[in-house]
């Protein structure tokens, strides 16, 4: 039965996989699987960049942002989904649903300007490395990590308190897990406004970090093909390659979402399924694919191992 009460602390029911008879235990362990994995490889990235001098650097003090937003998202999401389908009970109170939704959307705003930071700082690192240590101060890092998170936080709050204006009807979110769209689809009225202003402020992240992030590597580009030095063209390369590879994975598997909703013939699960990949994918390759291709995290991290088998 439809719940009638839509004050401020009232139920939702979140609308639930089709799981095949024996299926929700065998889904729930590679679930558990893929999160701590995860978890574990952002704890990782986090902690070497703590506990590790020859880190503490401008440009993993900015890349620490990335495993910490990955955390955000993926813990936001894939516990309360995973939960659900064990229990089966695909309830969810208003607030939480809320606060399920904010985090979600930090994400997604987050990961588009913490590289958009990152590639900043390499663009003056390859660029005018003399001038690196005089223009990547602590005050310098400090503003633009405060840049990224403050303005993120400003963009979704503004998008979130506009719904504060319409009354909500419906106690039924049609996905798996609370998203802004999810959100205002509860409620009843002209939702003009805030689909304008979603859009403006989707506009305005993808703006500024795209625009950001194709100046610094066409400077980047423009200056490896001028210099001479080998050296400092492959170390140019392997330092923006796992950037580059994060930003096609985030724009590919959001396009994928996108898409996935435009077409009548795509089954409900599989939308469900595709939206959750944007807070699944990157978390789980992030950290991955830039301990990879930066070669200053992969030998401290080998050197940790080492240690560690020698003791």
């Amino acid at each position: 039965m439809e719940n009638k009460s839509f004050g401020f602390l009232s139920e939702l029911t979140l609308d639930p996989f089709v799981i095949p008879p024996g299926g929700k235990y065998p889904i729930f362990f590679l679930g558990i699987t893929i999160y701590f994995f995860g978890i574990f490889c952002n704890l990782t990235l986090l902690t070497l960049i703590i506990m590790k001098k020859n880190l503490h650097k401008p440009m993993y003090f900015i890349l620490f942002s990335l495993p910490l937003n990955d955390l955000i998202g993926i813990t936001a999401m894939l516990p309360k989904v995973l939960s659900d389908i064990v229990t089966e009970t695909n309830k969810v109170y208003y607030p939480l649903c809320v606060l399920q939704a904010f985090l979600l959307h930090m994400y997604g705003g987050g990961i588009l300007f913490i590289l958009a930071a990152m590639s900043f700082d390499r663009y003056v690192a390859i660029c005018m490395p003399l001038r690196y240590s005089s223009v990547m101060t602590p005050r310098v890092v400090i503003c633009i990590i405060s840049l990224v998170w403050g303005l993120d936080f400003v963009l979704i709050v503004s998008l979130f308190s506009l719904q504060t204006r319409l009354p909500r009807c419906k106690s039924v979110v049609m996905n798996v897990f609370c998203d802004n769209p999810s959100l205002l689809k509860l409620t009843c009225g002209n939702r003009t406004v805030n689909n304008v202003i979603g859009l403006f402020n989707t506009a305005v992240m993808q703006a500024v970090s795209v625009s950001v992030q194709a100046f610094s590597y066409v400077k980047i580009l423009i200056t490896c093909v001028a210099t001479r030095r080998s050296q400092a063209k492959t170390k140019a390369v392997n330092t923006c390659v796992a950037q580059l590879v994060i930003l096609i994975t985030f724009e590919v598997v959001g396009t994928f979402t996108i898409l996935s909703h435009r077409f009548k013939n795509v089954s409900a699960d599989l939308q469900k399924i595709m939206g959750m990949l944007i807070f699944l994918v990157p978390p789980l390759l992030n950290p991955i694919v830039y301990g990879l291709y930066t070669s200053e995290v992969r030998h401290t991290l080998l050197r940790v191992l080492k240690n560690r088998v020698s003791v």
